[in-house]
């Protein structure tokens, strides 16, 4: 990591380019083939609950649009500016996380995850992400030594990471809390963290996780927990979703049934367009679709990487590298919980799952990227 720091902070000469193109690539690729499946999983679900069958996918159509304007706004911008405006996007997302819990939040499914703005909702736990991003990045970067030291380096992250996680708890929304933890300690860990911290980090973790599910009076999140350990043993109450999910995945063996033809889609699992459109694509393009949307998947972050270590200085490294770290960390999670390998919580299939304030995350985040890389280091250094 010493080695990487030295060449980040040898010179601060950077060779301006077009962008990586190959990002461009793979992120218009993701977007195009999200709206494709989204109108498929939607289908029968957009006829039953709005009467018309492309509803959703004119919305995503317009969320699309919208993202890719962003994306390109945000690839201009050159990324340097972020690292002034961090502290006060970081104050930004916190406020919004506290207005959930006033009447302006709107609480749907027993979750408190919206605000309502008249025109449209929006979700504060997608703008946290990227708060914690940049300023996670911005104050490692400052002086990048100040990660060998607890009380300067490692103890404020923590103090973030508890009222992050504190504040989208209370939602509840354990996926997005876990998320953007995971993405400040993936930064801390690229900025040179100890491995006693990353371990210490680990099982505090574990027994907060433990005191959280087994500490709920009502059971509601142990529940959770144990429907997807055996989703089949209540398959028509916690573990339904897992179980439907489960079934798409099983009918569409290697080839798959065909794009359009799921079985799945028509009012059996909710909301397939969502947080299980994974399942959708399985059942309609097979094992071999999988394996081709996990291979771009890869493609994408690895190129996220390559452009962290190609970044002219030490906060577009890590600026880079917390939004390919958000990025992997969703496609696991989302993977995981159509698979039943964790329990289901409600996370996006990034640039593929239906969902403005998603796509607009994911796009915009895309925007940085590429404009990190129209700054990149001499190849002789």
């Amino acid at each position: 990591m010493s080695k990487k720091k030295h060449r980040l902070n040898s010179s601060n000469k950077s060779v301006k380019v077009a962008g990586d193109y190959i990002l461009v690539i793979l992120v218009l690729l993701l977007v195009t083939f999200g709206i494709i499946m989204v109108f498929s999983a939607s289908y029968y679900y957009s006829i039953n609950s709005t009467g018309s069958a492309y509803t959703f996918l004119i919305k995503d159509l317009a969320y699309a649009a919208s993202g890719l304007v962003l994306m390109l706004v945000l690839a201009t911008v050159d990324y340097k500016v972020y690292r002034g405006l961090s502290g006060s996007v970081l104050i930004i997302s916190i406020i919004l996380l506290c207005l959930l819990f006033t009447p302006l939040g709107v609480e749907i499914n027993f979750a408190r995850r919206w605000l309502d703005l008249g025109v449209a909702t929006f979700m504060p736990g997608e703008f946290a992400k990227i708060a914690a991003i940049l300023f996670t990045a911005s104050y490692l970067s400052k002086n990048p030594k100040v990660i060998n030291s607890f009380s300067k380096g490692v103890a404020p992250l923590l103090a973030l990471c508890g009222i992050y996680g504190i504040l989208i708890m209370l939602q509840p929304n354990m996926s997005t809390a876990i998320t953007v933890c995971g993405i400040i300690f993936g930064i801390m860990f690229m900025a040179g963290l100890r491995w006693f911290w990353v371990f210490s980090a680990a099982g505090v973790g574990t027994l907060a996780g433990a005191i959280l599910i087994f500490g709920d009076p009502k059971g509601y999140r142990l529940r959770r927990v144990t429907s997807f350990m055996d989703p089949f043993a209540d398959k028509l109450g916690n573990g339904y979703q897992v179980v439907q999910s489960l079934l798409a995945l099983g009918t569409g063996g290697f080839w798959g049934l065909g794009l359009g033809k799921s079985i799945q889609k028509s009012l059996y699992l909710p909301e397939p367009q969502n947080d299980f459109i994974l399942a959708i694509i399985g059942e309609e393009l097979g094992y071999c679709g999988l394996l081709i949307l996990m291979l771009v998947y890869i493609l994408l972050i690895w190129r996220g990487f390559h452009i962290a270590l190609r970044a002219k200085d030490e906060f577009g490294c890590l600026l880079a590298s917390g939004i390919t770290i958000m990025i992997a960390l969703q496609v696991v999670m989302n993977v995981a919980v159509a698979t039943s390998s964790m329990p289901p919580t409600g996370v996006t299939l990034p640039f593929v799952s239906y969902g403005g304030n998603a796509l607009w995350l994911f796009m915009g985040s895309a925007g940085i990227l590429i404009n990190i890389s129209r700054h990149q280091r001499p190849l002789d250094e």
